[in-house]
C-alpha cells in the first residue's frame, strides 16, 4: 500500500493562524486512521464511518474550517455515479433559465460538471465564492454527517439511485480512472468492495440514509429524489426543482414549453452527443490535476443496467444488504430497477 501524503507545515500564505493546527490534526489522523486499498490503487481512509481518499479527507478539513455558507445556498448531494452530472445540468438550467436561450446555451459549449463547483476538491486557500450570484449552487459527495455545520441549515437536493446500478457505473468509472499500469478491478472484487462499503464516500447505504432521515425531519430543506423518478418523469422533477429553488415556472413559461425545453436540452442523449462532452476535460478547478474526460461522466444512464453484468448470486447478496440496512427507514427503491 502506498504511503499517504502529508501536509506541508509551511503554507504559502500566513493569513489564517489556524492553518498549522489543521495540518497537525490531519497529519496525526492520517497516521492512525484505518485504511483499505481503494479502487484506483490508492488508499481509502475510514473517517467517522465513511471511506475517503486522502485528498478528499484533506479537503474536508479545509471545508470544516474555512467554508462560509450563505442562508440562500443550494447544494446538490449524491453518492458518486448516482446521476450527479444530469442533475447539475437540470438544476443549473432551471435556476438560470433567464440567462440563456436554448439555441445558444452554456451547456452547448461546456460540460455539465463545470456549471457549479464540487466542493470536495477545495484546497488551501479555499476559493472565494462571495462574488457568486445568489442563490449559489454547489455540489458535494460528502455524507450529511461530514458536512460543515454552517451548511446544515441550507437547502439540499439529494439524488440517490438503485445500488446495483450505482455499483456498475462506479466500477466502469473507476476502471477508466485507474492507472494503466494496474490491472482493472474485476467485477468479483468490485462487488466485494461495494458490499463491504469500501468505495469513495461509502458505505452507500449509510450515505443515502444520512440524507433520507434528514429529509423526513426537514422536508422544506431537503428535496430527496430518486434517479429512477427523474428518468421516468423528468418534467415533473424539473417543476419540483424550480419550486424548491425558489423560482417556480410561470404560466407563460409553461405555455412556451420552457420545462420541456430544459428536459430536452439536459437529456442524456443530447448531452452525450455534444462535442464538448465527447472531447472536453474537467479538472474541477484544480490546475495541478490532469482532469477527467467529460465522456466518462455520461456512460449509459439506463435503469437496470446491472442486469447485463451481475450474476444471480451477486444480485441476492447486494439486495440482502440493502434490505437489512434500509429496514425500518421507509426508504425503498423502484421495484423495476431491483427485479
Amino acid at each position: 500500500m502506498s504511503s499517504s501524503p502529508s501536509f506541508s507545515t509551511t503554507p504559502q500564505s500566513k493569513e489564517d493562524a489556524d492553518y498549522n493546527k489543521i495540518c497537525d490534526e490531519y497529519n496525526h489522523l492520517i497516521e492512525t486512521i484505518p485504511k483499505a486499498n481503494g479502487w484506483r490503487g490508492e488508499p481509502l481512509c475510514n473517517y467517522n464511518g465513511f471511506w475517503l481518499n486522502t485528498m478528499i479527507l484533506k479537503s474536508n478539513f479545509f471545508l470544516q474550517s474555512y467554508f462560509k455558507s450563505q442562508t440562500t445556498d443550494i447544494f446538490l448531494a449524491t453518492v458518486m455515479k448516482s446521476g450527479t452530472t444530469w442533475l447539475k445540468a437540470l438544476m443549473f438550467s432551471t435556476l438560470n433559465r433567464h440567462l440563456y436561450s436554448f439555441s445558444d446555451h452554456y451547456l452547448l459549449r461546456h460540460g455539465p460538471q463545470s456549471t457549479f463547483p464540487l466542493l470536495d476538491f477545495e484546497s488551501y486557500p479555499i476559493t472565494d465564492f462571495t462574488s457568486f450570484p445568489t442563490p449559489r449552487l454547489f455540489a458535494t459527495h460528502f455524507p450529511r454527517t461530514l458536512l460543515p455545520s454552517c451548511m446544515i441549515p441550507c437547502k439540499f437536493v439529494y439524488l440517490c439511485r438503485e445500488p446495483k446500478d450505482v455499483l456498475i457505473s462506479y466500477w466502469h468509472f473507476m476502471n477508466k480512472l485507474r492507472s494503466k499500469d494496474l490491472p482493472p478491478v474485476s467485477l468479483d472484487d468490485a462487488v466485494d468492495l461495494f458490499c463491504k462499503g469500501i468505495m469513495d464516500y461509502g458505505p452507500f447505504w449509510e450515505h443515502v440514509l444520512s440524507y433520507w432521515r434528514a429529509s423526513l425531519e426537514y422536508p422544506d430543506k431537503i428535496l430527496f429524489l430518486k434517479y429512477e423518478e427523474v428518468k421516468k418523469e423528468p418534467e415533473v422533477v424539473v417543476r419540483k426543482l424550480a419550486t424548491f429553488m425558489g423560482k417556480p415556472f410561470t404560466a407563460e413559461e409553461v405555455e412556451k414549453k420552457v420545462v420541456e425545453n430544459i428536459v430536452n436540452l439536459c437529456s442524456f442523449q443530447t448531452l452525450r452527443n455534444l462535442e464538448v462532452n465527447k472531447k472536453g476535460v474537467e479538472n474541477f478547478g484544480r490546475v495541478d490535476e490532469a482532469g477527467v474526460e467529460n465522456r466518462h461522466f455520461l456512460r449509459n444512464g439506463e435503469i437496470g443496467d446491472w442486469k447485463n453484468y451481475l450474476s444471480e448470486e451477486m444480485k441476492r447478496r447486494i439486495d440482502g444488504i440493502t434490505h437489512e440496512r434500509l429496514k425500518g427507514s421507509g426508504l425503498i427503491f423502484d421495484a423495476s430497477a431491483i427485479a
